[in-house]
């Protein structure tokens, strides 16, 4: 009976242990979002700067309940989601596809890879004039920028990995029979998983930050409309709103393919 009770008041004592360490993260994650939105108001609070140049974040609030109250939030924010998951899908598939190439041919790797090296170089906004010339001022060029800042990190790490994949487990799926695209599938790519995952995290990031250059063309709707269209206007709490949800988006889609990422990890371990 002793033994019992001491073992329901050792799990008593065991389970506010795991939700400390739990929360632990969590709160350290949050201290430094917290002390800068402290300075934050005490700048703007401090005479120093206009409400015009740094409005508080009450005003930014405001901002966002008066564009949430009308609707038209919600739309942007969609239209600049979809530009971005339908950009980052064909980008990161292209690179996918380009980076396993490459980092399986050395003969692919010596003609393409400096090339690709190159164009990485090139600025987000210098693709714009010519994206416009080629595919008019619609949908088509926005997504295929959002597309190209996705493809780059894709690409370049999935042909690192590659590359440079354990040659002991290529030996032992080779000796298992496998040749091509079963060895790519069953031995290569599951050994590189973790760095496929990052290069995939990396270009979802690249393609939000491709995204503002994007709808810099000729847009009427967007995170990214918001932000030149507040500067114009001279709203300074819409055009910090629309940072601040940028950032906030960023960090969402990259929280939900960390997540794919454990989950898939975990199944191939």
């Amino acid at each position: 009976m002793a033994d019992d009770v001491t073992t329901v008041a050792g799990a008593k004592d065991r389970r506010p242990a795991r939700s400390r360490r739990r929360w632990t993260p969590v709160a350290a994650a949050l201290s430094l979002p917290v002390v800068l939105l402290v300075v934050w108001q005490l700048a703007a609070s401090s005479g120093a700067y206009s409400t015009a140049q740094l409005p508080p974040p009450l005003s930014v609030l405001e901002a966002l309940g008066e564009l949430a109250g009308d609707g038209s939030l919600w739309t942007h924010i969609a239209i600049s989601v979809q530009r971005v998951l339908i950009g980052f899908a064909a980008g990161a598939g292209l690179g996918f596809l380009l980076g396993a190439v490459v980092g399986l041919s050395p003969g692919v790797r010596a003609v393409v890879a400096p090339s690709v090296a190159a164009l990485r170089a090139v600025p987000s906004l210098a693709w714009v004039p010519l994206l416009v010339l080629w595919l008019g001022i619609g949908e088509g060029p926005k997504i295929t920028l959002v597309a190209i800042g996705s493809f780059f990190p894709v690409y370049t790490t999935i042909a690192g990995a590659l590359a440079h994949a354990d040659p002991h487990l290529v030996e032992v799926g080779r000796a298992y029979g496998l040749r091509g695209g079963g060895l790519l599938g069953r031995i290569m790519l599951p050994s590189v998983a973790p760095a496929i995952f990052s290069g995939l995290r990396l270009g979802l990031a690249q393609g939000w930050l491709f995204l503002v250059a994007a709808e810099l063309i000729a847009s009427s709707m967007g995170l990214g409309f918001l932000l030149t269209d507040s500067q114009n206007t001279g709203r300074t709490d819409i055009l910090l709103m629309a940072i601040l949800l940028l950032a906030a988006l960023g960090k969402v889609c990259d929280v939900i393919l960390g997540l794919v990422e454990r989950r898939v990890l975990r199944t191939h371990k």
